[in-house]
């Protein structure tokens, strides 16, 4: 099994590598038990989101590391990878304008990447 810290390092540099923009990892650690960390990326538009998720799964599962569960592949604004300890969400920027995540959980530690 992965530790938290590395699964979400692993994500962020495959988000990285297919020109995932603005990412943001939020520490959940202190205010949920649900998950440790969300990383927060936008694509450019809605193919971009599509494949940066593809991506992210392929890569993933190359090291044996299956999500949980995905969400949002057909609605194409936000599509939601949960791997447990690292919740993954890729918006269009518009659906990040409007979802804005990160004043929702305003209280969480931002992770340096």
């Amino acid at each position: 099994m992965i530790a938290s810290e590395e699964l979400m390092r692993m994500i962020v540099h495959v988000l990285e590598q297919h020109k995932g923009e603005d990412i943001t990892v939020l520490d959940l650690r202190e205010l949920t038990y649900v998950t440790d960390f969300f990383v927060i990326c936008s694509g450019r538009s809605e193919v971009h989101v599509d494949a940066l998720a593809e991506e992210l799964e392929f890569e993933l599962k190359k090291n044996g590391i299956f999500a949980w569960g995905v969400e949002g592949k057909r609605g194409g604004r936000w599509i939601l990878l949960d791997y447990g300890s690292v919740v993954v969400h890729i918006f269009t920027p518009e659906g990040r304008m409007f979802f804005d995540l990160e004043r929702i959980w305003n209280q969480a530690k931002r992770v340096e990447i």
